[in-house]
């Protein structure tokens, strides 16, 4: 073994670029893996911290017991407390002081009188505290509001929508509210919690517009007198609360805050960096792999040599796996400095494109080091496990080959594998679409299909090489001729460099037909549901915006260009036990702006006491017309519906629908999420949307939109994400660019000779870069295509996969002009990545050449 050690060593040392590829290959995918594991140890602390901070002056929280949880909700809706319940609970020996938390929606407008946050963070509204120590929020600038009208709002927002102490602005809550700010706050020490607005008003505003009833409150928030702990404060309290009702003590109710933030986001956030900087590594693999194999097939010889003077096939094994380990251990360390500069970078980074997560100081946990770097020695040593067995099989006898002939592409055996795996992945993914939906078997047959065109790689490069390169040999000639043989040479190396690149596009050509499915079916959605003329909506996603008054759709149906206008309103109840949401609405109208498909019963006859949904949910609660069913809303009471209509479309219109009459003593903050209308006989768009535009003025200026163009805003979150993603999967592209330049680089040493004779025959140097780069690009434009291909079945398989396990219909589409983008993209980076290498080969010494063995 150390007769191993010592030639390893000797070869890095003299081979030292050879592994430069691989090296960068490791160091970026460690990098990556760390830089997020370490990002999300410090996004988790530093929440810990802010909440810990901003309420250490709470030793207890009163609330509602009772919630109610919604299908795709994890948070769920309390009901609230009773805000009289403080007298009692400032009665309790060792309470020091008692206030209630009165909290809602409400979304201010800036300077510029479009909408502060609501892009999926939560746009805060309550009464502001007095008592400093139970207020998690700190006034940091003016005063506290006194009368109504006066607000204090969280620096970071008053920084956000252009505001100061002293200027007038809008207040949705939904229904518009006009209010002064007299302060800026802090949220533990930060300007805000992340990108959460908040906005604190006087008691008896709060209690007037966030509340259905005067005296309701979220919560008590209670502090401890001296001595008092917060456990035997809470065991004190919890004797003299009525029934339905809980304490809790503050550090639990800061660590729920953080578990929350923690399982809404941060875990789908470090989640979904970690699925990229696992793309990252898998396309790693493939180009260290193929380094390793082409470092072998170089040292045919020498290995031959040593085998025939007396090594054991074991002693060069291990000489090419110490060899791999070393640069393993090498990069991963290296990639470990390089992850907490990612982290650093990622802290600044998201702040700068609108994401102010907390500040604080890095925290590098033990796991977030130990991690990556067994996954990158693990990697590396992984890929290079075959070329070293490889190697340990060299023949003494090869040392007397003046070269190693490569069948690997014609392999019999390769084929039938390849083929037969296909054919599995293929049956695997269409009974787990079609026939039988399953998550499971369409995501096995997804992987399958991956393993089998990487298998049939070698097989496919030859045919798939010809029929690329052949334009080459008329638009470039000889210079075309060469590079398309060159490429053909080693079916088995273009097709393991060209997987790499492959593996980038699918992941890429994957999301970007995802995407486009997307927004068909938002627009398939809205064609299909929607037979209004114009939307109004307030753009949002997740907890973010304010909603619309619900008193909009009323003054807008009193215009004389206006036919119907119906608010959809939210609410949640249990039905029969389990969380629902209600939509709240005009039934009537909303069956004349709504295409709701075959109606069966009546609409017109919901009152207070029925309910109309649709016909799966029908089926799936066994109810049919004139059933009834328990409703549990969350001020605890229970009411009985009857089922009066049963209608077949819920995409824009939900499963449930009662009428406001029957909600509204039963709602905390009512607000519709969508006002439709529809247009008199005769009324242009243009006219009737500017019409409608001056009556929504008055209720906060919310967006007003045709048909198309609430299709496109619904849809608005998908270019964002897809931004995102091809950002991140740009590492990938990166890793496999550097596998193709390393794979040409690695090449071009094995063939100096031959290069040699070419510049002896005429060659210029022009046409031998050119020779190189075109080999890239055919290799590159190999991966291309097949990176498109199964890119576009995986995304297939993903949008039928979706359509099978939701409610709502999906529609595949296929974006021709996006995919030919990134066709581009790929032959580009092809091209890019041969550009050292053809200097490099360009340069070479034409004697010199010649006379290398």
């Amino acid at each position: 073994m150390n007769a191993s050690v010592r030639l390893s060593v000797s070869s890095l040392r003299a081979h030292k670029r050879r592994f430069a590829g691989t090296f960068l290959a490791v160091f970026l995918g460690v990098a990556f893996l760390a830089g997020t594991l370490v990002m999300g140890d410090t996004l988790r602390a530093s929440f810990d911290s802010m909440f810990g901070n901003a309420t250490s002056g709470t030793d207890a929280v009163v609330r509602s017991a009772d919630v109610i949880t919604t299908p795709g909700e994890s948070q769920g809706v309390r009901r609230p407390v009773d805000a009289d319940l403080v007298e009692a609970v400032e009665r309790v020996p060792g309470v020091a002081a008692a206030v209630p938390n009165i909290e809602g929606a409400g979304q201010l407008l800036g300077a510029d009188g479009e909408p502060i946050g609501g892009q999926g963070p939560p746009t805060l509204a309550g009464n502001w505290i007095t008592d400093p120590q139970l207020n998690p929020y700190e006034l940091a600038e003016g005063r506290a509001p006194e009368k109504s009208g006066e607000v204090v709002v969280n620096r970071g927002t008053a920084e956000r929508g252009d505001l100061k102490i002293g200027d007038t602005t809008t207040l949705r809550t939904p229904e518009p509210v006009e209010v002064t700010i007299v302060g800026l706050a802090t949220f533990g020490g930060e300007d805000g919690m992340a990108q959460v607005t908040f906005t604190g008003m006087t008691q008896a505003d709060a209690e007037k517009y966030l509340t259905a009833r005067p005296g309701d409150a979220a919560g008590i928030l209670v502090r401890a007198g001296p001595g008092v702990g917060e456990q035997e404060l809470v065991d004190r309290l919890t004797p003299v609360l009525p029934k339905g009702v809980e304490a809790l003590t503050g550090q639990e109710s800061a660590e729920e805050n953080t578990e929350m933030i923690s399982s809404q986001f941060l875990t789908v956030f470090t989640t979904f960096l970690l699925v990229f900087s696992g793309v990252a590594l898998l396309v790693a693999t493939f180009s260290i792999h193929n380094t390793f194999a082409i470092v072998v097939a170089q040292r045919t010889r020498e290995n031959a040599l040593l085998r025939a003077l007396g090594a054991s096939r074991r002693q060069v094994t291990a000489s090419t796996l110490v060899e791999a380990g070393a640069v393993a251990v090498t990069a991963s360390a290296a990639g470990l400095a390089g992850g907490i500069g990612v982290a650093t970078g990622l802290q600044a980074l998201f702040p700068a494109i609108g994401f102010p997560f907390p500040e604080g100081d890095l925290v590098v946990k033990a796991l977030s080091l130990v991690l990556p770097l067994a996954v990158g020695i693990v990697v590396c040593l992984g890929s290079a496990l075959l070329p070293a067995v490889r190697a340990g099989r060299t023949a003494p006898l090869a040392a007397l080959r003046e070269t190693a002939v490569d069948s690997s592409g014609a392999s019999r055996v390769r084929a039938v594998t390849g083929t037969s795996l296909a054919a599995l992945a293929l049956a695997l993914t269409l009974t787990g679409v079609l026939v039988s939906p399953s998550v499971w078997l369409a995501g096995s047959g997804a992987v399958l299909a991956l393993v089998s065109f990487v298998v049939l790689g070698p097989v496919a490069s030859t045919t798939a090489v010809r029929v690329l390169g052949g334009p080459l040999d008329r638009l470039r000639g000889v210079t075309g001729s060469l590079a398309r043989r060159n490429a053909l040479r080693s079916p088995k190396r273009t097709a393991a460099t060209a997987s790499a690149l492959m593996i980038g596009v699918a992941v890429v050509s994957l999301f970007t037909v995802f995407g486009a499915s997307l927004k068909a079916t938002m627009d398939q959605t809205v064609s299909r549901s929607f037979a209004g003329d114009v939307a109004i909506s307030t753009p949002s996603f997740g907890g973010g915006g304010s909603g619309l008054s619900p008193e909009l759709a009323g003054a807008i149906v009193q215009l004389p260009e206006v036919d119907t206008a119906v608010g959809l309103g939210s609410g949640v109840a249990e039905v029969d036990g389990q969380g629902r949401a209600l939509t709240v609405t005009d039934p009537a109208a909303l069956e004349r702006t709504f295409d709701l498909g075959a109606v069966r019963g009546s609409l017109d006859a919901l009152g207070t006491d029925g309910i109309a949904i649709t016909g799966k949910e029908a089926d799936k609660q066994d109810l049919t017309i004139g059933d009834t069913a328990r409703l549990t809303f969350t001020d605890g009471r229970s009411e009985t519906f009857t089922v009066r209509a049963v209608y077949g479309q819920s995409e824009l219109a939900g499963d449930y629908v009662i009428t406001r009459a029957a909600w509204a003593p039963h709602r905390i903050q009512d607000s519709d999420r969508l006002v439709a209308v529809s247009f008199e006989d005769g009324v242009s768009t243009d006219a009737g949307k500017a019409a409608v535009e001056g009556v929504a003025a008055q209720y906060g200026n919310p967006d007003v939109q045709t048909r198309d163009e609430y299709a496109q805003s619904s849809a608005g979150g998908i270019d964002m994400m897809l931004t995102l993603v091809y950002a991140l999967l740009a590492l990938a592209v990166l890793i496999a660019l550097l596998g193709i330049a390393n794979t040409l680089t690695l090449a071009i040493h094995e063939r100096t000779r031959e290069l040699g004779l070419l510049r002896a025959v005429g060659q210029t140097r022009p046409q031998l870069r050119a020779m190189v780069r075109w080999e890239s690009v055919l290799v590159a434009g190999f991966g291309t295509a097949g990176g498109l291909g199964l890119g576009a079945f995986l995304g297939w398989v993903l949008v039928e996969a979706s359509d099978g396990a939701s409610d709502s219909a999906f529609a595949f589409a296929m974006p021709p002009v996006q995919l030919a983008v990134v066709a581009l993209v790929g032959l580009a980076a092809g091209a890019l990545a041969g550009l050292r290498p053809a200097r490099r080969a360009a340069r070479l010494d034409v004697l010199r050449a010649i006379a290398t063995e």
